[in-house]
């Protein structure tokens, strides 16, 4: 389900352990299920449970996968939270889509208009790869023109990016989407609802690792 490097090389649009809780049995197999990540990566709350998503505006598969994410994101308990990190692959047409993302994020846009960007590249076919065009559509949705020019040339959203390839490089992304669950686990699954069944019991189990501590 994911979309690798090979895949989407030829264009923007084209693809790219067991523990108990609640008196139930989890089990999580090592390279079906999950992948150990050594080393454990930084999360932004060590009170917290963090699961990232490295995803990419420009990725299909990503866009098949948002409304599922979005869903099972709200029904999260309050001591998890989902961190989406938009990831270039040094492709240019996506750094430009994750400065978008990274905008957004900074004028509290992006929970308003995330499933209407994915619908206008991918069932629409609008090119928002470009910071003119990627402007001129955001402003007919409703965003202030030079607050969005002014976010998207920021040095902040510059810096998020720079962060952004470096989790990539430090997890090890090779394709997208993927879920990461505490710094600890890469999650698996042969379809998008197995991987968010993998996440919630990775989240059981890093819930109960971090009770030991």
């Amino acid at each position: 389900m994911q979309l690798t490097r090979r895949k989407f090389v030829g264009g923007i649009f084209a693809g790219t352990a067991l523990l108990t809780a609640s008196g139930s049995l989890f089990a999580q197999v090592a390279g079906r299920d999950f992948a150990p990540l050594s080393p454990v990566q930084p999360t932004d709350d060590a009170a917290k449970i963090e699961v990232l998503e490295f995803f990419s505006y420009g990725c299909p598969h990503c866009a098949d996968f948002n409304p599922l994410l979005s869903a099972w994101a709200a029904k999260l308990p309050a001591d998890v939270y989902l961190k989406k990190v938009p990831v270039s692959f040094g492709r240019a047409a996506w750094a430009n889509i994750a400065r978008v993302y990274y905008a957004l994020e900074l004028l509290g846009e992006t929970k308003r208009l995330d499933a209407d960007i994915f619908r206008a590249i991918h069932g629409e076919r609008v090119n928002l790869f470009e910071e003119r065009a990627a402007t001129d559509w955001l402003v007919a949705h409703g965003v202030d023109r030079k607050k969005f020019s002014d976010a998207f040339a920021s040095f902040g959203v510059a810096s998020k990016l720079r962060r952004g390839d470096q989790m990539a490089q430090a997890y090890r992304i090779t394709g997208v989407p993927t879920l990461a669950v505490d710094g600890k686990f890469m999650v698996s699954g042969a379809d998008f609802q197995e991987q968010l069944a993998v996440a919630d019991k990775l989240i059981a189990r890093a819930r109960a690792e971090k009770s030991k501590k």
